[in-house]
């Protein structure tokens, strides 16, 4: 028996393990240095592989980051909640964004303006991304409210079913911070519920 440990041979990633390597490397290379100081070479650095490696993934930086989002989106799943009422559904599903989500949507506003600025688009775009991963968890609570009598369907425009949202967002775009509990209980009682809610 050799007195001499052999040191442990690296295994080598393949696929999805490396390619998840390579795409939480970015995401932490975005959130250090954001978008104008984020190359591939930093990401090839922090990920201990070659520059190549990446390149043949994604070609670009924007494509690189993009990838990098969807990742980050797959990552933190909000899980659905099932209280038993569409309202406290509503303000829970907000409660577990914000705080799984908030400091991610702040970093994508803060960090990557010059990806912004470089591919002609918005944070709109990048959301899409982010949210495509995680499934419709809306919906679930809708259709769980439609069934309970909750809610009138015929009230459910597309437009109205993002009204909870969108004032998530643009208080937490506004302030940079995570949504107070008392603020997301106002959005929904005081706008979402009246809009959805059957008439009398």
């Amino acid at each position: 028996m050799s007195l001499i440990e052999e040191a442990p041979v690296p295994q080598r990633r393949r696929g999805a393990a490396l390619e998840n390597a390579l795409l939480d490397a970015a995401w932490d290379e975005l959130a250090d240095k954001g978008y104008t100081g984020f190359t591939i070479e930093s990401v090839a650095e922090r990920a201990s592989t070659s520059r190549a490696v990446i390149y043949r993934r994604w070609p670009t930086k924007p494509d690189l980051v993009r990838a990098a989002v969807g990742r980050a989106g797959q990552k933190e799943r909000v899980e659905i909640p099932d209280t038993g009422s569409l309202r406290d559904d509503v303000v829970e599903l907000l409660r577990r964004a914000n705080r799984s989500r908030a400091s991610l949507g702040i970093m994508m506003v803060l960090q990557l303006s010059g990806y912004y600025a470089e591919t002609g688009t918005g944070l709109s775009d990048l959301r899409s991304i982010f949210l495509a991963s995680g499934g419709k968890a809306v919906d679930t609570l809708l259709a769980r409210a439609v069934q309970r009598g909750e809610v009138d369907p015929a009230k459910l425009t597309p437009r109205v079913v993002s009204v909870p949202f969108d004032l998530y967002r643009q208080e937490l775009l506004m302030t940079l911070k995570p949504v107070p509990d008392a603020v997301a209980e106002s959005i929904v009682d005081e706008v979402f519920m009246p809009l959805v809610r059957p008439s009398v």
